[in-house]
Parts: C-alpha cells; sequence; structure tokens
C-alpha cells in the first residue's frame, strides 16, 4: 500500500461533504461545513458557492487558479483569453472570500488531534477541465492534444500556489486534494460533443488519461481523492494513478463495477460513499442514517470483505454537491452523512 493511501488524516466513522454548498453566504457556509463535520475523525471541506455567478461555478473558479492562462467567459462558456480580465479577477475575488471564511472558522483547527486534522481542497481535474474550457477557436482543449497537455501543466503551478495559500491560512491541516471528474467517462468513451454539436471529440488513451493524472496526483504531498457523481466511474484506473480516495454516486454502481471496487478497496483506496441524497425527497421522508447506508452493508457483503474493515474504508457523502439544496437541508444532509457513518461502525453487518 502507497504512503499516501496509508496516511489517512480522517478516521474511521468519517463523513464528509462532496464541495458545493447552496447560498452565496461564504461564512454561513464555512460555518455549517465546520460545525457539521467538527469531530477529529471527519473530514470538512472549503466549500464552494455557485449561486454567486460566475466565477463561483466549479468550473470557472478552477480556471481561475490556472498559471499563465486566463478565461473570459463567452455565450458558449468559458473560454482561453489572452490576458487576465474581469471573469478572471472576479473568480479570484470570490475564492479569497471563501479562503477567508474558511481562516475565520479554522481557528485552532487541528490542535485537537493533528493526526486527524484532514480539510479537503477540491478543484476540476485536468480531463474535465479540457473538456470543458474553450479555445480561442470556440472548440474545447480536449480537441488539441498539446494543448491538453499545456493546461494540465498549468494546473499543477496554480494548483500548487493554492494548496500553499491554503496551508498559510490553515497552517495545522493536513490537506486531502479532490478532483473533480464529471466528464471523465466521457473524456474516454469519446462521447463530448463538439462546439457544433453534431460531432464527438475522439476518445483519449486510457494510458494518456491515467498519466496526466499520476502526475498531478503525484506532485501533492497528501492523499487525492477523485470524485465523479457520472455513471460509470473508471475505478481501476484512478487506483493504478495513485489515487487515495474514489468519491462516486453509490446508487450509479453497477454490478459489473463491483470487482473493479473491491480491489482498489483491497489495495487500500479509501471508498468515498455517496449515499445521502442532495435535494430533500418531495415526501420530506427521509430513511433513518441506517437505511442510508444498507447499500454499503449490502455491497460489502458481496464483495466479500471484512466487516471490521468497513468503517476504516469508508467515508460517508451526499451522493453530490449540495448546491441545489435548501441551506436547511444542507445542514442536515451533512449532519446525516455523520449519523450514517457512525451506523457504519456500530453496526457494520
Amino acid at each position: 500500500m502507497s504512503e499516501k493511501r496509508r496516511e489517512r488524516p480522517w478516521g474511521p466513522a468519517a463523513a464528509s461533504g462532496i464541495g458545493s454548498m447552496p447560498g452565496t453566504d461564504a461564512r454561513e457556509a464555512a460555518r455549517t461545513v465546520l460545525g457539521s463535520l467538527d469531530a477529529p475523525e471527519h473530514l470538512p471541506h472549503l466549500p464552494e458557492l455557485p449561486a454567486r455567478g460566475p466565477g463561483a461555478d466549479m468550473l470557472g473558479r478552477t480556471a481561475g487558479l490556472l498559471a499563465e492562462l486566463y478565461v473570459q467567459l463567452e455565450p458558449s462558456g468559458w473560454r482561453i483569453a489572452d490576458r487576465p480580465g474581469r471573469d478572471t479577477r472576479r473568480a479570484r475575488s470570490w475564492l479569497g472570500e471563501d479562503l477567508d471564511a474558511l481562516e475565520e472558522f479554522t481557528q485552532g483547527y487541528g490542535q485537537q488531534d493533528p493526526a486527524r486534522a484532514g480539510l479537503k481542497v477540491s478543484v476540476v481535474g485536468p480531463w474535465t477541465l479540457a473538456a470543458g474550457l474553450q479555445r480561442r477557436s470556440g472548440e474545447a482543449m480536449l480537441g488539441d492534444p498539446g494543448a491538453c497537455r499545456d493546461l494540465a501543466a498549468s494546473l499543477a503551478e496554480g494548483l500548487a500556489a493554492h494548496l500553499a495559500e491554503v496551508r498559510k491560512r490553515v497552517p495545522d491541516a493536513r490537506i486531502v486534494l479532490q478532483l473533480d471528474e464529471p466528464s471523465l467517462t466521457s473524456v474516454l468513451t469519446g462521447s463530448v460533443r463538439t462546439a457544433s454539436g453534431y460531432r464527438t471529440y475522439p476518445a483519449v488513451g486510457r494510458a494518456v488519461v491515467e498519466g496526466t493524472l499520476r502526475e498531478l496526483i503525484g506532485a501533492h504531498d497528501g492523499p487525492v481523492v477523485v470524485h465523479s457523481c457520472a455513471p460509470r466511474v473508471p475505478v481501476a484506473l484512478l487506483r493504478r494513478a495513485g489515487a487515495a480516495g474514489i468519491s462516486l454516486d453509490l446508487a450509479l454502481l453497477t454490478e459489473r463495477e463491483e470487482e473493479p471496487v473491491a480491489e482498489a478497496l483491497e489495495a487500500g483506496v479509501a471508498l468515498f460513499a455517496g449515499v445521502v441524497p442532495t435535494v430533500e425527497p418531495e415526501t420530506g421522508a427521509l430513511s433513518d442514517p441506517a437505511g442510508s447506508v444498507g447499500g454499503v452493508r449490502s455491497l460489502w457483503r458481496r464483495l466479500g470483505l471484512s466487516p471490521g474493515l468497513l468503517a476504516e474504508s469508508v467515508v460517508v457523502t451526499p451522493a453530490c454537491g449540495l448546491a441545489g439544496a435548501s441551506p436547511a437541508y444542507a445542514r442536515e444532509a451533512l449532519r446525516r452523512s455523520v449519523r450514517a457513518a457512525r451506523s457504519l461502525a456500530d453496526n457494520p453487518t
């Protein structure tokens, strides 16, 4: 087992969020996340607030981190620009607000249990970024292998500066990096559409995808979790690339994908199991916390894994981001994740 997989700055019966939260108030979002996931075993995260508008969305936020690459917002989406303009400055300003709020609510963070002072920071991964960012022609960067390489290098440099800033503000935190890759499967299967919508970009070779991810994962000196709430997450590829954790919507996992999940777990990869609904059910009724993780227990039995390792190997999360939830339900979803994680530890079978 690699050092990054062995070194887990969270404990058994851990819960975490995905990233996005509702509303536009950075202080309230930080208060909610840090307050809901306040025990040392849990893994709080730097919130994202896409409701604030362009530049606070997932893609624009990460594009604002790029080194020596700049973006502007066009009617068709985010596009590479010649120089930093209003849209880049706005993205960086929103992120600055988020970091200010994080710093305010993490005073003394890590002093209770330094070994478990995990803090998760999310950015869009290189392949979803390549599928979502446009070249000056209006076509995605994905269509140009050289542009993809340049983009990955720019992301790695910008991300290093971003994580250094997080460490400066929360010096005792042990940073867990999350790469959001919802387009990864589409990149691998050649189903990302061109600007016209009539064609798709060619599939990128699995070795190229894996190599790019391995380089980025290897550049971070702590654990890296790769997240996707899309179907058919390439679990085996992510394991080989060095991911310490794989975060997915458990309801989308098919029987065919269970064997790669078992192999990843046996290799020491953590499963961030998205089991709590991201929006309040229309009936207003949620299953009890134990019921929320019933699918995790069933999966464990089918895989033939030791029940004693369940709470150590699984982190309970909402199924995806909580940007579409009400503030009250977002708090409830995080609290329910905490209670469900405790239920796994108390009753793994």
